[in-house]
């Protein structure tokens, strides 16, 4: 879609080598979804996440998770005005158009556990008082690798609230290279100045969710869940919620390409995205393989 190219292009020269996850970042916007970034430390993970909050406009957050973060400190509290006679509700940074959860998984599954209503509800529920959060609402979180010192893991429900993860990794010794002749030269630089309204952000993901979906093209978004399922032995392995995931994405996918209708190259381009951090196997062992033998064996229409 032109309208972003210059926030694909603005994602890709911040954080040189991104070309990939910058695509999936733009597909999640579109799709409404919340993305996780994960990777090793020092890789451009929270750079490229900053990067796409600054530039939708709006408000915008930042979280750093520690151990000793609590809910409040996420969704807000009610502070007792003693000169009013009465409790005024604090929002907590959760209260804004994107969110970005630095590191998420170094605080505890109980903290985690507090974004679940704002990331499917959209809304904050405290004290037996429900408020909505701004639209659109985006949550960007990081996530370092879960053999990292210091990290704690994240619950399943968690974890199928967010439509995407994207993967980083080291980039070449060329991508370096560069990386490295751009800051001593002082050209690499993070701009911040907006380049989406929310009411436009609004308006592109209106469109992604009207683009067409054809009855062949739902059966073999079915077929790859169900493939899956088969492949990790077990029903739950991959939730209604994903299937409904896997159909936003493609969607997206298929909006920004400016195609007219989702077609199976969509849904094969973010399958692996959708399904990879929603399958835990029981010997800790990466989904990656399991995910990309379903998109082998399943019969394309």
């Amino acid at each position: 879609m032109d309208r972003l190219r210059p926030l694909h292009d603005r994602l890709v020269s911040t954080v040189l080598g991104s070309e990939d996850a910058a695509d999936q970042l733009l597909i999640a916007l579109l799709a409404r979804g919340h993305v996780l970034i994960e990777g090793p430390p020092g890789i451009g993970k929270t750079s490229l996440a900053h990067t796409l909050a600054s530039s939708i406009g709006g408000s915008f957050k930042r979280v750093q998770f520690t151990p000793d973060l609590l809910p409040a400190d996420l969704l807000g509290h009610s502070l007792y005005r003693m000169d009013r006679g009465q409790f005024e509700f604090i929002p907590g940074p959760v209260f804004t158009h994107c969110l970005l959860a630095d590191e998420i998984n170094r605080t505890s599954p109980r903290v985690q556990s507090a974004l679940l209503e704002c990331m499917n509800e959209h809304r904050v529920t405290l004290d037996g008082v429900t408020r909505p959060l701004p639209d659109p609402f985006f949550v960007i979180a990081t996530r370092n690798d879960a053999d990292r010192h210091g990290t704690f893991p994240m619950p399943e429900p968690q974890l199928d609230r967010f439509l995407l993860s994207i993967r980083m990794e080291l980039p070449s010794e060329a991508t370096q290279k560069k990386i490295l002749l751009e800051h001593a030269s002082g050209t690499l630089t993070s701009p911040l100045d907006p380049l989406l309204t929310p009411e436009e952000i609004l308006g592109i993901q209106r469109a992604a969710a009207q683009v067409p979906l054809s009855e062949n093209v739902a059966g073999y978004i079915v077929g790859l869940c169900e493939s899956l399922r088969r492949l990790a032995g077990g029903d739950a392995a991959v939730s209604v919620r994903a299937s409904l995931a896997l159909m936003q994405a493609a969607r997206a996918a298929a909006c920004l390409s400016q195609s007219a209708a989702v077609h199976p190259d969509h849904v094969q381009q973010v399958f692996p995205a959708v399904l990879r951090h929603r399958l835990l196997p029981a010997d800790g062992s990466d989904s990656q393989p399991l995910v990309l033998s379903a998109l082998e064996t399943t019969p394309v229409p």
